[in-house]
């Protein structure tokens, strides 16, 4: 699909953007699933400022998407329409330390969290080591993983509204529940402040390996996949009812549940995105005639179908 280019009037719009604009540009190469179609335009601020002179200048009626790293993302074959905001440099990259705490741009990896506290022997971060994605996503949906969620360590978390105006929210006001954050929808989390405590440096490294090494014995992670697909129901865990309900090594086109975890779909070659979502409907649908659960997706999917 090849949606109208809008670039000129939202330069007319917003004259002293800084950031990069791009029309129609391909998102399946921004997402680990690599599937789906364009970005009607993909905008890439300089920093917070630019960001908001955006925001403010765009027709209220514009969908505005936000993407990270695209680990736990669908990205229909459509494509987005709108403008889709990836963040991304400096500006949001960046993870300064004082003391106990930690300041991060929300494009930093999780990953990096975890070895950026690490190494100045904050605890309590590790967990964030078996995270495939972005401090932004964990923002949005309280990840977690090993025993530890964003919650346990977020002090507070600044964004970007729709009409432009920088907000700040405390831990309180995130809202957090079991994947589950209540900020508003509008706002586009730009850094965080964490805090750790103090801790080894050895043993937090140590605990990492552990969480790596748990990680890559369990999940598919060399497979084109997006993370586990399924939210836990209470008391209960996805991947035993979808392997109850008979869905391990289930394939739909070029989509399959790995068979090493079956809470986790992968692309074996030539999937579509509808495909993959196909195929989760499928799981669902087979979860909830054997078991009666009816079981919620974990990854995000955006755009619409082809």
């Amino acid at each position: 699909m090849t949606y109208p280019d809008i670039i000129d009037d939202i330069r007319a719009r917003a004259p002293k953007l800084r950031g990069r604009l791009l029309a129609n540009q391909p998102l399946s190469d921004l997402t680990w699933f690599r599937v789906g179609g364009p970005a009607q335009v993909l905008f890439t601020p300089a920093d917070d400022e630019d960001l908001g002179l955006l925001l403010a200048a765009l027709d209220p009626g514009l969908p505005v998407t936000v993407i990270g790293l695209g680990s736990n993302l669908i990205v229909r074959d459509g494509g987005v329409p709108g403008v889709v905001v990836r963040l991304g440099g400096k500006a949001f990259g960046s993870v300064e330390i004082d003391g106990e705490s930690l300041r991060v741009g929300t494009a930093v990896p999780d990953m990096r969290l975890a070895k950026s506290a690490a190494e100045a022997g904050l605890d309590g971060l590790a967990f964030f080591r078996g995270i495939p994605g972005s401090v932004g996503g964990a923002l949005r949906m309280n990840a977690g993983a090993h025993g530890g969620e964003t919650t346990d360590v977020l002090v507070e978390a600044r964004g970007v509204d729709r009409r432009g105006a920088l907000r700040v929210f405390t831990h309180a006001e995130m809202g957090f529940a079991y994947r589950h954050s209540s900020a508003p929808d509008d706002v586009i989390f730009t850094s965080a402040l964490f805090r750790g405590r103090p801790g080894d440096r050895a043993a937090i490294e140590a605990e990492m390996e552990r969480v790596t090494a748990a990680r890559e014995a369990a999940q598919p992670i060399r497979e084109r996949t997006g993370g586990s697909t399924f939210k836990n129901p209470p008391g209960g865990k996805a991947w035993q009812l979808v392997d109850a309900a008979g869905c391990r090594g289930l394939t739909v086109g070029g989509a399959q549940v790995s068979e090493m975890h079956c809470n986790f779909l992968i692309n074996r070659g030539g999937a579509s995105a509808a495909d993959i979502e196909g195929l989760g409907e499928e799981v669902r649908r087979r979860v909830r005639e054997t078991s009666g659960v009816e079981l919620h997706w974990e990854i995000k999917r955006i755009g619409i179908a082809a």
